[in-house]
């Protein structure tokens, strides 16, 4: 029997959760104003784009999820995630779930730029605001690609760094698992690993935490590696790297300024670009992906190999040497291509780079491309490993996975995309704060906001110096430049700790500790 306390007590309960829960809101009623209108905007993108919208790479993830296997391009971690979803035969659900992600991305800079910074809550809102705003995040969000998945992680992971000054190795476990993740969804993820341990040894966290956070790591990534090697043979992620990295050199690579012999080098030679520099593609992708003939394209030079393969450790390979030749011939010519996709992160708008048809890709456009017979375009029928991308896409969803635009929700989010996104010269000017913020703590080397500050400019860099710009590599920097730049314009901030529990519930989250002994500047909470 259950006495009268107890249906007492279960009669209170749910009051005081809601009590508390309108509490929590009403102390952080900015953020939570933000946070609702950013959950409307996904909404209306669902509504208007569903079940999904698609990218080219998109169908490769779901061949993994449907074909489990270690892919030659891309690690596997999305493909992964697309299989755990997989017997809801839901797209919608995906992207549900990664909507989810952005949102929580925003709550991971707000929650440590307030308890550990004690940023003001419109600074800490303003901060997240291009993570819950801006449209090409929500439009990525929408689409079934990894870079969502991608951004949560590395967000993750640099809050709970930041989070804990004094590190156990509990903690450097579960940021190594992250990072593990993190590796696993993009092959970006090993520099992060470096930048990570380097912070924590400048920090002098203590060999446990950063043992903790290798092996954490370590085992997870070398089981994948293992299941790679199984399959193809070879002790790796992925076996593109040296051709994706070719492809960055083939726009400038001269084989008459290499230094090639002709004899002892022939698998040098194989991979030359017979077309003059001067006459070449201004954008590297076509030289992995392209099928010309007469000189242009990878695909012209495989056939050279005598090869109908492009992903094989022989042609891998010797990509890499040739990538290497050309960049230490070449230096010059290697930087200036870098330098200037770089760049392509400040514009103000958005140029159609690298063609019209990718550029289109990331647009809420709101109206179906449609065939030489007026219906509109079904997806691509390309050969996908065990069958067709189409046929792939229609068994994943068991039924029609094309994208459904449906209005007024398509025209709602295509004339918010016009004007609601962060420009290029707006990150570049988060970057310089960040920047100056790194500078003025030059005597702790940068204190917290270099490891956000590097993160971010790592994340533009890499694809700049290894493959080429794309819009969607930007956008995992952003919320890392807002951190550390918000953590810059709270110079007044030292050390902060949380109020007990006795503080009044409407009463400031953070007090500053005693001045009896002053802290190092701009330290964290002590965990």
């Amino acid at each position: 029997m259950v006495s009268v306390a107890e249906i007492t007590r279960v009669d209170h309960s749910a009051p005081g959760r809601t009590a508390r829960v309108l509490s929590f809101l009403r102390r952080h009623r900015v953020f939570a104003a933000a946070f609702a209108l950013g959950g409307v905007l996904r909404l209306i993108a669902m509504l208007g784009y569903g079940p999904a919208m698609w990218f080219n790479d998109s169908y490769e993830y779901v061949s993994v999820a449907l074909h489990p296997r270690p892919h030659p391009i891309r690690p596997d971690g999305y493909g992964f995630w697309l299989l755990t979803l997989k017997p809801f035969h839901s797209f919608t659900l995906v992207v549900f779930t990664q909507h989810l992600m952005g949102l929580a991305t925003a709550v991971l800079i707000y929650a440590l730029l307030r308890r550990k910074f004690a940023l003001p809550k419109w600074g800490a809102t303003l901060a997240a605001a291009p993570v819950l705003f801006d449209a090409y995040q929500i439009q990525l969000e929408q689409m079934i690609m990894s870079d969502t998945m991608f951004t949560l992680l590395v967000v993750g992971v640099i809050t709970l760094v930041l989070w804990h000054r004094r590190m156990s190795w509990r903690v450097g476990a579960v940021v190594g698992l992250l990072l593990s993740l993190t590796w696993l969804t993009r092959s970006i993820g090993l520099p992060i690993l470096a930048l990570v341990v380097l912070y924590l040894l400048v920090k002098r966290t203590g060999w446990k935490p950063i043992a903790a956070v290798v092996v954490a790591c370590a085992v997870p990534i070398t089981a994948y590696m293992s299941w790679f090697a199984s399959s193809v043979g070879k002790f790796a992620m992925t076996n593109s790297d040296g051709l994706i990295l070719y492809m960055r050199t083939a726009i400038f690579a001269d084989c008459n300024k290499m230094n090639i012999d002709k004899y002892k080098e022939i698998h040098l030679l194989l991979l030359c670009i017979n077309d003059p520099v001067d006459q070449r593609k201004d954008y590297a992708q076509w030289y992995l992906w392209g099928q010309g003939g007469g000189g242009t394209g990878t695909g012209e030079v495989l056939h050279r190999w005598g090869t109908g393969k492009k992903f094989t450790d022989i042609t891998n390979e010797a990509a890499s040497a040739f990538a290497t030749r050309a960049i230490m011939s070449q230096p010059g010519d290697y930087l200036r291509v870098v330098g200037r996709d770089f760049l392509r992160s400040f514009h103000w708008g958005r140029p159609r780079f690298p063609d019209e048809q990718t550029y289109n890709m990331y647009q809420f456009r709101p109206y179906y491309d449609l065939d030489a017979y007026g219906r509109p375009k079904r997806l691509p029928n390309w050969p996908a490993y065990q069958g067709r991308t189409d046929t792939d896409a229609f068994a994943y969803e068991q039924g029609p996975p094309e994208t459904r635009i449906v209005s007024p929700w398509a025209d709602i989010m295509s004339a918010y995309q016009k004007v609601f996104y962060l420009r290029g010269i707006m990150l570049g000017g988060i970057l310089l704060i960040g920047l100056y913020g790194i500078a003025v703590r030059w005597r702790t080397l940068g204190g917290p906001v270099a490891l956000p500050w590097l993160a971010a400019f790592g994340l533009l860099l890499a694809p700049a110096a290894t493959a080429e710009f794309d819009y969607r590599y930007v956008l995992p920097a952003v919320p890392l430049a807002c951190v550390a730049a918000a953590i810059t314009l709270r110079r007044g901030v030292t050390w902060a700790r949380p109020l007990p529990r006795s503080a009044s519930a409407s009463g400031p989250t953070t007090r500053r500790a005693s001045t009896a002994r002053p802290p190092a500047p701009d330290a964290t909470t002590r965990s």
